[in-house]
C-alpha cells in the first residue's frame, strides 16, 4: 500500500513522502491517526500541484529577502543615547532600538530578526546581523552616538 505522509514518521519519513508499507499498518495506524492519507492519482496529483504551489511562494520570500538584504547592507543607522565618564550608556540599546531605527529608514524588519549576542552598552560602530529567510543573512551598521 501507498501513503503520503502528513507528519513526520520516524523511521519512515517526512511530511509530504510517498511511501509503501503494509496495508495493515497504512490502514490501522497512519491513516487513522492522521499520519497519512492513502495515495491515490488525485491525493498525488494533489500534492504535487500544493509542491508547486509552496515552492513558488519559497522563491519570491527569497527574491524578497534578498532585495532587502542588498538595501540593508547599504544602511547604517544612529542611535544616540546618553553616556556616563568612561563612554558607557545609560542603559543599552537593544533589538527594538535597532529595528525602531530602520523601520524611520523605510526597512521593514521585525524584532526578532535582528540577532544580537548582548545588547550594547558603550558608544562606537557595530555590525549586528539580520537574518531574513532561511537562507538570507544581512548585516547592518549601528553606530551609537552621544547625545
Amino acid at each position: 500500500m501507498r501513503v503520503i505522509l502528513k507528519q513526520e514518521v520516524p523511521h519512515l519519513g517526512d511530511p509530504g513522502d510517498i511511501v509503501k508499507v503494509a496495508p495493515g499498518y497504512g490502514r490501522n495506524y497512519l491513516i487513522p491517526r492522521g499520519l497519512a492519507i492513502a495515495a491515490n492519482e488525485g491525493s498525488v496529483a494533489q500534492l504535487e500541484h500544493d509542491t508547486r504551489v509552496a515552492d513558488a511562494i519559497r522563491r519570491k520570500q527569497l527574491a524578497g529577502a534578498n532585495a532587502l538584504a542588498k538595501k540593508l547592507e547599504e544602511t547604517a543607522v544612529s542611535i544616540r543615547r546618553e553616556t556616563g565618564d568612561d563612554d558607557r550608556l545609560f542603559g543599552s540599546v537593544t533589538n527594538r532600538d535597532i529595528v525602531e531605527a530602520l523601520n524611520a529608514e523605510g526597512l521593514d524588519v521585525d524584532r526578532r530578526q535582528v540577532k544580537l549576542e548582548e545588547p550594547i552598552k558603550q558608544i562606537g560602530l557595530f555590525n549586528v546581523s539580520v537574518r531574513l529567510h532561511r537562507e538570507v543573512k544581512a548585516n547592518v551598521r549601528v553606530y551609537v552616538i552621544r547625545a
